[in-house]
């Protein structure tokens, strides 16, 4: 008898976290409105987008278990991993792909065993090598750094110097994925100095046409090697 694929039930691995954490990794803008979230993100879907990560810190936990579920349900119809942010019990309720940790979040290893064993988790590092060294040796999946230009998401961030990334390239075998101020027209050099996905919300979701905006990284990752 042929098993009925469950609507919250993630895409199949392919390759592990390598294949699963490169290209263009749209994190979501804040809105209560879900109808629109899910309009902007099937766009980005759609433009090329092979990562989505629910972040939302302005809304209440009632809109956000629902925009999550929302999203799981898109994203594995696309057979696109989504990922959480920060909240590892909304990331296991809706059966999320995987959570991004910040500083002051779960452990590595705590988060692991509350989720599935495939569970993608990603650790943000900053400006920081040593963190995301030791972010590999407590099992994380990949690591982010960042900010690598002004972001107006967080204008505060810390910034992060590009070389970093070559750093950080040969220092780790994680996926390593830059995060801040990202747009078409830096991406080309983040990817050359060691990216392999780039994390963007405001180059997306700030215009009115999210599949345009999403096509456009593509050149970005042209040259991007199979595998590093």
């Amino acid at each position: 008898m042929t098993k009925t694929k469950s609507r919250n039930e993630p895409p199949v691995a392919a390759g592990g976290a390598r294949q699963r954490v490169r290209g263009l990794y749209a994190l979501t803008h804040d809105t209560s409105n879900t109808s629109e979230l899910q309009r902007r993100i099937g766009e980005a879907l759609a433009g090329g987008a092979r990562l989505v990560q629910y972040r939302n810190k302005s809304t209440d936990a009632m809109l956000r278990r629902e925009q999550a579920d929302m999203l799981v349900a898109l994203c594995h119809e696309r057979g696109v991993p989504l990922i959480v942010n920060d909240d590892v019990e909304l990331a296991r309720a809706v059966g999320a792909d995987g959570v991004h940790l910040g500083r002051d979040d779960m452990a590595v290893s705590a988060a692991r065993a509350a989720l599935k064993p495939d569970a993608l988790i990603g650790v943000s590092c900053y400006d920081e090598l040593p963190r995301a060294l030791e972010a590999e040796r407590s099992g994380a999946d990949y690591v982010a750094f960042g900010s690598f230009f002004p972001s107006a998401v967080k204008p505060g961030a810390v910034r992060a110097p590009i070389d970093l990334l070559q750093r950080a390239r040969a220092a780790t075998a994680l996926p390593i994925v830059a995060i801040g101020g990202i747009t078409a027209y830096n991406a080309a050099q983040l990817v050359a100095a060691g990216a392999d996905a780039l994390a963007v919300i405001s180059a997306l979701f700030d215009t009115a046409d999210t599949y345009a905006a999403a096509q456009a990284f593509a050149p970005a990752f042209a040259v991007q090697p199979t595998l590093r």
